[in-house]
C-alpha cells in the first residue's frame, strides 16, 4: 500500500512540475474580425482579443498586454466607431456590468455604474426607481463607459448635467484615478478622455446625482407637441422615455436592418455674426442657441441641403429619415465609408463655409 501512495505522490508531483495549473481567468484569442463587434458592421481584425467581465479579468488582461509588449484598444458595444485599419495588438471587449444607488437623500440619490453596462439598461433602471435626469437619452446606444468620453447628450440633455465623478484605470501604470466634472472638461460630445487622455485609461464606473423630484425638459425637439398629441398634462418618467422612443424610432433606423453608428457628426457651432451672414443666403437655415455670441447649426440640416439625405454611394450611404446617419447597406468597407465623409464634408463646407467634424471615433 505504502509503495502504491509513493507512486501516486510521485505521479502527481511530475504532472504538476511539467504540466503547471493555469491559473489565467481570461482567454487571449488571435486574429479576431472586429466587424461583428460593431454596430456599423465594419472593421478589420485585432492581433489579439478578450473579453472581460470583472476588474480581475482586467487586470489580468492588462498584465497579460504588458507581458507580450502589446498596444491596447477598450471595445465597449461598438456604437461610435468606425473601425478603418487592422489593431496592431490586444483588443480588451469591455461586459463588466451593474448599478447600485450608493446614497439617498430626501431631495437626491447617488448612482454608481459600471462601464460595460448598456445605458439604456440604467435609464430604465433609474425611471423604475423614481430618480429623474436620464429620461432624455434613452436609448443612445453604446455602453456606460463612453458616456463620459463623449458626454453623450440628445433632446436638450448632457451626462454632465448630473455627473459627479468616475472611477478610471491607468492602463500605463495600473493605478486607480478618481475624476471629478470638472477634471474630465466636458465639452458638446467632448472630454479630456477624447484629447489628452485618449486611449490613456480605462473608465470603471461613473456615479450620476438623479433627482427625487421630476424636472423634466421638454423645450428641445417636439417633447412638448408630442406629450400634447398623447393627450398628456403631467408626463411621468415612463411617458418621457416613451416619447423619446417614438422621437428616435422615427428618425434612426433599426440596427439590426441597417447597420450604423448614430449620428456620424457633430451639429456645427459658429458665431452669430456668421450665422446671420448665412441667413440672409438661407433664410430657412436652423439654428439652437449656445454660447454666448455663439450658434449651433444642426448637421442634419446642412447634410440634407447639400443634396446627400436618402442617397446610396455604393454600400453606404446617409439614411433616408435622418442625413445624419451613415448607414451600411450591406458589405460596406471602411474606405467606401470615409470617403462619404470626406466628400459631405466637401461640398457642405463649399456650399455653407462650416466645416463637419466627425462625432463617431475613426480609428
Amino acid at each position: 500500500m505504502a509503495n502504491i501512495f509513493t507512486c501516486l505522490l510521485f505521479s502527481w508531483l511530475v504532472f504538476f512540475v511539467f504540466f503547471p495549473y493555469n491559473k489565467s481567468m481570461i482567454k487571449v484569442e488571435k486574429k479576431v474580425l472586429l466587424k461583428p463587434f460593431t454596430t456599423l458592421k465594419i472593421g478589420s481584425t485585432a492581433d489579439f482579443f478578450t473579453l472581460v467581465q470583472t476588474e480581475t479579468e482586467l487586470r489580468e488582461a492588462l498584465k497579460w498586454a504588458r507581458a507580450k509588449q502589446q498596444k491596447i484598444f477598450i471595445l465597449g458595444a461598438g456604437s461610435n466607431i468606425l473601425l478603418t485599419k487592422p489593431f496592431r495588438g490586444l483588443v480588451i471587449k469591455n461586459e463588466i456590468k451593474g448599478w447600485r444607488i450608493i446614497k439617498k437623500t430626501p431631495t437626491f440619490a447617488l448612482v454608481e455604474a459600471t462601464s460595460g453596462e448598456a445605458w439604456s439598461h440604467l435609464v430604465n433602471f433609474t425611471v423604475q426607481n423614481n430618480l429623474f435626469g436620464l429620461e432624455n437619452l434613452f436609448l443612445i446606444p453604446g455602453t456606460i463607459g463612453a458616456a463620459p468620453v463623449q458626454n453623450i447628450g440628445a433632446y436638450g440633455v448632457e451626462l454632465k448635467d448630473v455627473f459627479v465623478s468616475l472611477r478610471a484605470l491607468d492602463l500605463k501604470t495600473g493605478r486607480e484615478k478618481i475624476f471629478s466634472a470638472v477634471a474630465c472638461r466636458f465639452g458638446y460630445r467632448d472630454s479630456i478622455f477624447k484629447n489628452k487622455y485618449h486611449g490613456r485609461y480605462f473608465i470603471l464606473s461613473i456615479i450620476c446625482k438623479l433627482s427625487l423630484r421630476p424636472q423634466f425638459k421638454l423645450a428641445y425637439g417636439t417633447i412638448r407637441e408630442e406629450l400634447k398629441a398623447a393627450g398628456v398634462k403631467k408626463p411621468t418618467a415612463g411617458d418621457m422615455i416613451r416619447i423619446i422612443s417614438k422621437l428616435r424610432s422615427s428618425k434612426l433606423p433599426n440596427l439590426a436592418l441597417l447597420p450604423n453608428a448614430g449620428s456620424f457628426f457633430k451639429n456645427p457651432v459658429i458665431l452669430e455674426s456668421q450665422f446671420k451672414k448665412l441667413q440672409f443666403r438661407f433664410p430657412e437655415i436652423k439654428s439652437f442657441p449656445d454660447q454666448p455670441n455663439k450658434v449651433k447649426i444642426p448637421a442634419a440640416w446642412l447634410i440634407e441641403q447639400a443634396g446627400f439625405k436618402g442617397k446610396k454611394f455604393g454600400s453606404v450611404g446617409m439614411y433616408e429619415k435622418q442625413a445624419l446617419v451613415l448607414v451600411n447597406y450591406g458589405g460596406a468597407t471602411a474606405n467606401e465609408a470615409l470617403k462619404l465623409v470626406s466628400r459631405i464634408q466637401t461640398v457642405v463646407k463649399k456650399k455653407f463655409g462650416i466645416k463637419l467634424e466627425p462625432e463617431v471615433n475613426i480609428i
